[in-house]
């Protein structure tokens, strides 16, 4: 399931890790350019269930759902407890990243209030940005001068990426399972992340803001995640 490398090169929010390696493997030429949007879609029914599937039911059952429609992420169902659920696409990436248009890519996650206010906007933004036909380099352009590209992540903004049937690269599929913090621009090593015994997690490479991950034991149906224990600067298969 797992084979991590070097991530910390380039990686997630920003995830623009895989340039490097995947450039070696030969796999930037593979997603070029964007696929038929109809690649990027999915049963309406199926997303909902896949994005709850992302933290656990005592969470994700009272959270709010929003899917992938024909011009960008629209409500599904309407949640109680301040979470809202997606699945993001690879356009969340990095967009140096060499998956950035990856049809396969399927990321579930479940934020909560603080992350849903200032976080949940940026992909809400992305997926309308791609859809309505835009090119990377477009997306790059706008998203250097967009007010919402760049908002801070509010105090406490975090979310849980928990769910077995993630896809998040053509390199590590899976990933492990985990729960996400988001943070201001901030050096991992003040969190202690990235040091050798940490069980956290960091991504310095992510605009606007830090990723802090710590891999869990359990898929969010409970079942146990199977997986090496994560080496230091290891995220290579996963980036937003």
């Amino acid at each position: 399931m797992v084979s991590k490398r070097n991530w910390l090169s380039a990686a997630s929010g920003a995830v623009l890790l895989m340039a490097a390696t995947s450039a070696a493997r030969g796999e930037t030429a593979t997603y070029r350019r964007m696929a038929p949007p109809s690649q990027y879609m999915m049963d309406r029914s199926a997303e909902i269930v896949l994005a709850r599937s992302a933290a656990a039911p005592s969470i994700s059952n009272d959270a709010g759902v929003m899917v992938l429609g024909a011009h960008g992420f629209e409500t599904a169902a309407k949640g109680t407890n301040g979470f809202v659920c997606i699945v993001e696409r690879a356009w969340d990436k990095a967009f140096s990243d060499a998956e950035f248009w990856n049809p396969k890519m399927r990321g579930p996650v479940c934020m909560n209030a603080a992350a849903v206010s200032t976080v949940l906007p940026i992909f809400i933004e992305r997926a309308q940005w791609a859809l309505s036909g835009l090119s990377k380099d477009q997306m790059e352009a706008n998203s250097k001068t967009s007010s919402t590209s760049n908002m801070s992540p509010a105090d406490g903004a975090m979310s849980y990426m928990m769910a077995k049937d993630q896809y998040l690269s053509d390199s590590d599929g899976q990933w492990y399972p985990h729960v996400m913090f988001f943070g201001p621009h901030a050096d991992p090593g003040a969190w202690g992340a990235n040091l050798k015994g940490s069980p956290l997690l960091g991504d310095p490479t992510s605009s606007p803001f830090t990723l802090f991950f710590i891999p869990v034991r359990k898929w969010s149906d409970g079942t146990l995640a199977v997986y090496p224990a994560p080496a230091p600067a290891d995220t290579t298969g996963h980036h937003h």
